[in-house]
């Protein structure tokens, strides 16, 4: 009638504890390893997208520099152009100054 008639059947509940015991921890590990191991390749999966973002944005970049390099020529002289004006402008200065001070 008794469960524990010898120390034989001790040691049977016991074993039978820690085996439950060591199952239940292993289950809780399997499970946070799952969890690191998803994780882990979300972060892998989401800086995949950003590296393949930063791949097209140079790419782009990239056919935007040699499609504006045709343009360089024209970007050139407009800027010759644009100095020269600055000079003629400070130059009409200098001058209206001088005529102003020869007039006193």
């Amino acid at each position: 009638m008794y469960l524990i008639q010898d120390s034989k059947d001790l040691l049977y509940v016991v074993l039978a504890f820690c085996i439950l015991w060591l199952t239940i921890f292993l289950a809780w590990f399997i499970y946070y390893l799952v969890m690191i191991m998803r994780q882990a390749y979300r972060i892998v999966k989401e800086t995949r997208e950003k590296i393949n973002k930063v791949d097209e944005i140079l790419k782009s970049l990239k056919e935007k520099i040699e499609h504006s390099a045709s343009y360089l020529v024209l970007i050139s002289d407009g800027v010759k152009k644009l100095v020269e004006v600055i000079k003629e402008r400070s130059e009409e200065r200098k001058e209206k100054k001088i005529k102003v001070k020869t007039k006193k």
